[in-house]
């Protein structure tokens, strides 16, 4: 009997203890919200190489999905401007994505050629992927699942939808299609 009292309070302890780790960890938010930050992945370029989101702490992050074809393209030429003005404190990510309308069909080399030909865009591109869906990247399934930013969730429903992270890596706002670069909503948190 004793021995039973003695190893139901070795269990109970250590019931304890684990429970109490899993608390201290968790940051205040439940098990299955999990706040994590932007750093973690590394994506392919448009030009073939590797965009390593962790070389860019300390600054601002606004990650937009685009495409060549579509109403909102000319979106590219306010988001040069942007970074060009805030590049000491902001990087700007697209990703090329042909999930709406058949939008984006070109190669990584065409789609590259296009936006600097067109539009002189020097911020960071990465190669064509996908934003939505079965397939959808790791990076957006990050960006548009609260469970995974802890933040908020958001569903791509059009190209140029625009995700603003802070300088430690976190989420801090979304914005659709139609919230251009420029804007005061985006400017204002710069």
């Amino acid at each position: 009997m004793i021995k039973i009292i003695a190893l139901s309070a070795v269990l109970l302890s250590c019931a304890v203890q684990s429970n109490n780790t899993n608390v201290a960890n968790s940051s205040n938010t439940s098990p299955a919200m999990v706040k994590d930050n932007i750093y973690k992945f590394k994506v392919e370029s448009l030009t073939g190489g590797t965009i390593d989101f962790g070389s860019f702490k300390g600054k601002k992050i606004l990650v937009v999905n685009t495409a060549s074809e579509c109403g909102y393209t000319p979106q590219y030429k306010e988001l040069e401007a942007l970074y060009e003005k805030y590049k000491d404190k902001l990087v700007i990510v697209g990703f090329p994505a042909n999930n709406f309308g058949g939008q984006e069909p070109g190669t990584n080399t065409e789609i590259k050629t296009f936006c600097e030909k067109n539009y002189g865009v020097t911020f960071p591109m990465a190669a064509k992927i996908s934003v939505t869906g079965d397939d959808m990247a790791p990076i957006y399934k990050w960006l548009t699942q609260k469970t995974q930013n802890g933040v908020l969730d958001a569903e791509i429903k059009w190209n140029f939808n625009k995700f603003l992270i802070d300088e430690n890596g976190s989420m801090i706002a979304y914005f659709p299609s139609k919230v251009t670069p420029s804007s005061e909503e985006i400017t204002s948190k710069l």
